[in-house]
C-alpha cells in the first residue's frame, strides 16, 4: 500500500512540477506592494541617434514642386515602392563613416544625430545655397521603417519592420506572434547596440513595473531573445494533461517491455 501511495504521489509531483502556472503566462501583473491606485509613470524615451546601416527616407517639398524634383528620388507612389524593399532602395543608407549622399547636396554626416537634427541641417543648407525663404521649403526625415530582430520562444522569429515612430517591447512581441506557452516572460533579453558598445537587459514582462524601464521602448535594430522555460527542456508537456499523457505513455511502454522480457 505504501509503495502504491508513493507511486501515486510521484506521478502527481511530476505532473504539477511540469505544469506552467498561470502567473508565469499573464503580462503586466501588479506585484509586491503595488496597489491598484499606484500610477505607472512612463519613462520618457530618448530620441534615437543614428548609427551606421540605418536607412533614412528624406523628402523635400516646396511651394513649387518642380523646384525640388532633383532632390527627391523618383517614385510613382505605387504600393510596391512604399514597401520595405522600395524604401530600402529609394532611401539613404548611413555608410560606415556615418555619411549619407543626397542628390545635389552631396555627402552629409549624420552619425550620432537625431532625425530632427538632420532635418534642420538639410533645411538650413537648402536655404543657404539653393532657395530663398519664400520658396517655403519643407523637409521630412524619417527612418525607412522601424527594424528589430526577435528570436527564441515566439510565434515567428526573424527581422521585423514596423512603419511607426515608436515601438515598445509588447508591440514587437505581438507583431512576432506572441511568446509561446513555454517561453520565459520573466526574463526577455533586450540586446542593444550603442556608440559605447553592446548593452543587454532582461525584462520581466509579467510585472507591470516593466513599463518604467528605459528598455520598455525599443530602439531601431534592437535584438529580442525569449528564453525557454525549464518545462520545455524536461519534455513532459506544458499543461497537466500533456504531462499526464506523457507519463502514461512511458508507463505503458515500460510495462509492455517488462512483460515481453519476462515471457
Amino acid at each position: 500500500m505504501n509503495k502504491r501511495l508513493a507511486f501515486i504521489f510521484l506521478i502527481f509531483s511530476v505532473v504539477f512540477t511540469s505544469c506552467i502556472p498561470v502567473k508565469d503566462l499573464v503580462y503586466l501583473q501588479k506585484k509586491g506592494n503595488s496597489s491598484s491606485e499606484d500610477p505607472i509613470t512612463m519613462v520618457e524615451s530618448k530620441p534615437y541617434r543614428l548609427q551606421t546601416h540605418d536607412v533614412l527616407s528624406v523628402t523635400i517639398k516646396a511651394s513649387d514642386p518642380k523646384l525640388v524634383t532633383i532632390f527627391n528620388p523618383t517614385v510613382s507612389g505605387t504600393e510596391s515602392e512604399q514597401s520595405e524593399s522600395g524604401l530600402y532602395f529609394n532611401g539613404f543608407t548611413v555608410d560606415d563613416h556615418g555619411n549619407i549622399r543626397i542628390p545635389v547636396l552631396g555627402e552629409m554626416n549624420v552619425m550620432g544625430f537625431t532625425l530632427e537634427e538632420v532635418r534642420v541641417s538639410i533645411e538650413k543648407q537648402l536655404l543657404a545655397e539653393y532657395f530663398k525663404d519664400n520658396a517655403s521649403i519643407f523637409v521630412v526625415v524619417k527612418l525607412a521603417g522601424f527594424r528589430y530582430t526577435i528570436n527564441g520562444e515566439v510565434g515567428s522569429t526573424g527581422t521585423k519592420t514596423l512603419f511607426q515612430e515608436k515601438v515598445n517591447v509588447m508591440e514587437a512581441i505581438a507583431n512576432a506572434g506572441d511568446i509561446t506557452t513555454t517561453g520565459d516572460r520573466k526574463a526577455v533579453t533586450i540586446i542593444r547596440q550603442t556608440p559605447n558598445g553592446t548593452e543587454m537587459k532582461d525584462l520581466d514582462l509579467t510585472n507591470i513595473n516593466v513599463m518604467n524601464s528605459p528598455y520598455y521602448f525599443l530602439q531601431p535594430n534592437d535584438y529580442i531573445y525569449v528564453k525557454p522555460l525549464k518545462q520545455k527542456t524536461w519534455g513532459t508537456g506544458s499543461t497537466g494533461i500533456q504531462s499526464l499523457t506523457t507519463i502514461i505513455t512511458l508507463l505503458s511502454l515500460f510495462t509492455t517491455t517488462y512483460l515481453l522480457l519476462k515471457n
